[in-house]
């Protein structure tokens, strides 16, 4: 992927070209200030600097939006290296958090910091040239992202649609339909303004490392599904769709991994570098985070020679999302075989428990489709593996079409349209052709389709399942264990066995109405008494 890093690097080096050319505006009465916004982005290498700086602060949020979405949901359980490992993730996955939460605060102030990012491109770009109009129209679409996200999850979040001086800081709740309409606002505005590129085809790695035509198109769609317009949201994701710049990538076991990157699938993915230069510049605490806790297993040269190791063993797959898959597939499936394993499974790799040891919040089963590679390293550093260098996905194909499919079977051609994109991730994944299509059938492919890929939690909210499905999450939480089974004469273990415990509990727990939206986090409440809780909290 030559090419890709080529174009990476570029912006990169622009954004500090045009750092660097702010030297020449410096003058001796401000006494080497540098002048303020309004005297910035002037040219296209100073436009190309705030790109830069936009994207790369969204590559800075995406692990609390990755964690945070990941833990509220159902697929998996929170793990990591023993009991309170990490305390929020813990309280996310469990439903025992509150307005103190850590990783709901941090979600909610990195939304609006892309926010930011975006609104000073949108306020001091002059537009004067196609660079400037794009950067423009891609500023509009990442604005439009971060709300989505603020109403979608906290509902009752303020629109902020300019940069706010001193007296505007202390801004009031908004309103979904506000919010959304402010969505659907930006993100027509960018797709019209015709500045935003289409790829050349199928196989080009290149247009869409940045925000694309389809891009903004499939955010439209997906503001669209969530509002219940589900005639508008098939009819533009149907012009993604027919435009044939999109497919399936055919090998799902490495979808999420290095070969994947910038594929046909991809509709948006933050950029990551193969560069050691680069590596602590774009360090990700997303792949250690994943990564078994291998630190608690015991591998064979084999497995060594394979998986990147130093990893810490957080989002275990649960039971109920293995019985999913076999229930749906069968317990040979080639897509739950790609995207979870068994212990039995892992063992056959080279890899078992060490004995004695304990996994905690683990039901013995272990996610497969994001396991972490050497080949997706820029180097080993088993110690501290945040070296990956695989692309950040915010998009996929696969997601549209499912999209598009939920959207035709609540409007008007269910058995049309509907019914020829599901088959289409399902011919992905190996299996038969459904003559027939249902929401609940949609529901259940989506589901696997798409584990631990940001999009299941808010799905269950909106389909008002969340509280059936998670009402009694977090009661009990496991732990899979290596304990002793045979002593010598002397009580020294000679032998041990694997076994599934549940040794946590809470006393409250769950998915509850409340649980609608996100809490408004307790520090902006306690600084702007414009605000107030939404409801229940």
């Amino acid at each position: 992927m030559k090419t890709k890093k080529y174009i990476y690097t570029l912006l990169v080096a622009v954004a500090a070209f045009a750092t660097t050319g702010c030297v020449d505006r410096l003058n001796i009465p401000k006494h080497g200030s540098l002048g303020l916004p309004d005297e910035y982005y002037k040219t296209d290498a100073e436009t190309m600097s705030g790109v830069s700086s936009m994207y790369n602060t969204w590559r800075s949020q995406y692990y609390n939006w990755y964690m945070t979405l990941n833990s509220l949901a159902d697929d998996t359980w929170t793990g990591g290296g023993s009991r309170g490992d990490n305390s929020d993730m813990e309280k996310l996955n469990e439903y025992t958090f509150d307005s103190s939460s850590g990783m709901v605060s941090s979600l909610y102030s990195g939304l609006y910091s892309l926010i930011y990012r975006a609104n000073l491109l949108l306020e001091y770009v002059p537009g004067t040239t196609d660079v400037m109009k794009r950067a423009i129209a891609e500023a509009k679409v990442v604005r439009a992202w971060s709300h989505f996200y603020l109403v979608s999850l906290w509902g009752t979040a303020p629109i902020i649609d300019h940069l706010l001086d001193d007296s505007e800081y202390h801004q009031p709740n908004g309103t979904p339909e506000s919010t959304y309409a402010f969505i659907e606002q930006d993100l027509t505005e960018a797709i019209e303004s015709g500045m935003l590129p289409s790829k050349s085809n199928l196989n080009d790695q290149e247009t869409g490392i940045r925000i694309t035509q389809e891009a903004a198109k499939c955010f439209l769609g997906k503001a669209y599904l969530f509002q219940g317009k589900y005639q508008e949201a098939a009819d533009i994701l149907d012009e993604v769709i027919d435009t044939h710049l999109y497919g399936l990538y055919a090998d799902f076991e490495n979808l999420l991994h290095v070969p994947a990157d910038n594929c046909e699938e991809s509709i948006f993915e933050l950029q990551m570098a193969n560069d050691p230069n680069q590596m602590w510049n774009q360090m990700s605490m997303v792949g250690i985070m994943q990564g078994w806790r291998f630190g608690l297993l015991t591998l064979q040269p084999q497995a060594y020679a394979k998986f990147a190791t130093g990893t810490y063993g957080f989002f275990n797959p649960r039971k109920d999302l293995y019985d999913a898959f076999v229930a749906w597939e069968g317990a040979d499936g080639y897509r739950l075989n790609c995207s979870v394993r068994t212990y039995e499974q892992i063992q056959a790799e080279g890899i078992s428990i060490m004995d004695g040891a304990m996994l905690p919040g683990h039901e013995s089963y272990f996610m497969w489709k994001n396991r972490s590679l050497n080949s997706d390293l820029i180097y080993p550093n088993p110690g501290f593996q945040v070296g990956q260098h695989y692309n950040l996905r915010i998009m996929r194909y696969a997601e549209v079409l499912l999209m598009a499919a939920e959207a035709h079977v609540m409007s008007t051609d269910p058995e049309g349209r509907a019914l020829k994109y599901i088959n289409e991730v399902r011919q992905r994944a190996q299996l038969a052709p459904l003559s027939s299509v249902t929401l609940e059938d949609i529901q259940t492919e989506k589901r696997l389709e798409l584990c631990l890929e940001c999009t299941r939690y808010q799905d269950l909210v909106r389909w008002g399942l969340a509280e059936t499905v998670m009402g009694e999450q977090g009661k009990e939480v496991p732990a899979f264990c290596s304990v002793v089974k045979d002593v010598d004469e002397k009580g020294n273990p000679i032998s041990y066995e694997v076994t599934l415990t549940w040794p946590y509990y809470n006393n409250d727990y769950g998915f509850k109405a409340r649980n609608k939206y996100l809490p408004i986090p307790l520090k902006e409440l306690e600084v702007n008494s414009s605000m107030h809780q939404n409801e229940g909290w």
